[in-house]
């Protein structure tokens, strides 16, 4: 069982930057491969970038260069660094905990063009 709560969403200029955090808690077991997806309007769930216990890291093409995914395993937090953010990148950002299926609520990034 885990609990996931992001949180750093908004709105931001095309160009700009956003991080966004995601605290878990429950079972550790249930943290050792974290991952963040996004969800535009009429498009699927699709993963963005993923974080092993490790450290070592995933991402999707798309992002590669822009977004940097890390972890505090002390804290049991997960972040999501987004730099040169465009209007593709606007969606409902979700985080995942891949080894027990846990979701958090969602925080919504809308980036202006």
């Amino acid at each position: 069982q885990v609990q996931l709560a992001e949180s750093g969403g908004g709105l931001v200029q095309a160009g700009g930057s956003m991080r966004l955090s995601c605290a878990a808690a429950g079972d550790a077991d249930c943290l050792s491969t974290m991952a963040w997806y996004r969800q535009a309007p009429g498009k699927e769930r699709a993963l963005v970038a993923a974080i092993h216990s490790g450290g070592s890291t995933y991402y999707t093409h798309s992002v590669t260069g822009r977004f940097t995914i890390s972890r505090d395993n002390a804290k049991s937090t997960v972040y999501l660094q987004m730099n040169s953010l465009n209007p593709e990148d606007t969606a409902v950002y979700y985080c995942h905990a891949e080894a027990c299926a846990g979701w958090g609520q969602g925080t919504q990034v809308t980036v202006s063009s």
